[in-house]
């Protein structure tokens, strides 16, 4: 008797266990739908992370200069940049995780570089 206690014992916590790996996967695997951003989330944005924000205009204008310090960057995915970019620009792709930016911030550490005066476009 106390074998098949062990047996259904054993069973309840294997379906438990396949039953809470699939909760754990379907959860972490479902599709976000991402918000629509407005033009009040970048300026919010922008505030909390103290950047500014410029106008195509001004950037135009800093480009035909050919702006000393101007690094530009295109963070879109490799396969967008190389169908069309701004001319010159670097190429970092970045992903929307959190685990993807943390893994990816030393790399961009010497992209940007230690000048912290630079005038760096992300688009």
């Amino acid at each position: 008797m106390q074998a098949i206690a062990d047996k259904r014992l054993s069973i309840g916590v294997a379906i438990v266990a396949v039953m809470v790996t699939s909760v754990w996967v379907g959860w972490n695997h479902r599709a976000v739908t991402a918000k629509k951003a407005t033009w009040d989330d970048v300026v919010a944005e922008a505030a909390n992370g103290g950047y500014r924000l410029i106008s195509t205009d001004a950037l135009w204008g800093h480009y035909k200069e050919k702006t000393q310090n101007l690094l530009i960057v295109d963070t879109r995915q490799e396969w967008e940049y190389r169908t069309g970019h701004i001319k010159g620009a670097a190429s970092f792709p970045m992903e929307p995780t959190r685990w993807s930016r943390w893994r990816a911030r030393r790399a961009l550490e010497e992209l940007l570089g230690t000048d912290k005066k630079r005038f760096i476009v992300f688009y």
